[in-house]
């Protein structure tokens, strides 16, 4: 009996960087909890929006890992995910984490998936997750074809991609935003 859990999505859209999940966790064909808290606000760098999806120890210690390289590298970003991801490659205990982390700031989006690449997608969306593809072709949509903010659209991806995938609520525990006028 598997474990799924969490629909995470992270948009930018006119200077603003978004990013919501759903809190369902799901045990076999048993929802054991809809409001786990998946995103997260970093401090460090001026803001960074953190979504993790997978394995929850594992997503914390890679966090916890991301949030070292975050400080020591002084908010960069771009340099902090590549940072963990040697990490996660070499380490050998770190290298068996089942966890994507979605990594954000006001200019970026990165994608720090379970095999330890760092990945920026070609338009300004990631969505990962059991309804991460139905949430990433969602706000897709929305960004090109609606004039939705980027909270509105990572809010609406998640409520449509719990219309089709069993393991999302649909229903955004979390949406957080930087830049704008915050």
């Amino acid at each position: 009996m598997g474990m799924h859990g969490t629909t995470i999505v992270a948009v930018r859209r006119d200077g603003v960087t978004a990013i919501a999940g759903d809190g369902q966790v799901t045990l076999g064909q048993t929802v054991m909890k809809t409001g786990a808290v998946k995103v997260r606000r970093l401090e460090v760098g001026g803001g960074v929006l953190v979504g993790f999806a997978g394995a929850v120890a594992d997503a914390l210690t890679l966090l916890e890992k991301f949030e070292g390289a975050l400080t020591h590298t002084k908010g960069n970003l771009s340099r902090a995910a590549i940072e963990t991801a040697k990490l996660w490659r070499t380490d050998r205990v770190l290298r068996n984490l089942e966890a994507m982390l979605v990594l954000a700031n006001r200019d970026t989006l990165l994608l720090l998936s379970g095999s330890g690449e760092v990945l920026t997608p070609d338009e300004p969306v990631i969505a990962v997750g059991s309804g991460g593809p139905y949430a990433l072709a969602a706000a897709k949509a929305l960004l090109r074809f609606s004039n939705l903010s980027a909270p509105q659209i990572a809010e609406q991806a998640i409520r449509l991609a719990g219309e089709i995938d069993l393991y999302t609520s649909g229903q955004p525990t979390q949406v957080l935003s930087l830049g704008g006028s915050e």
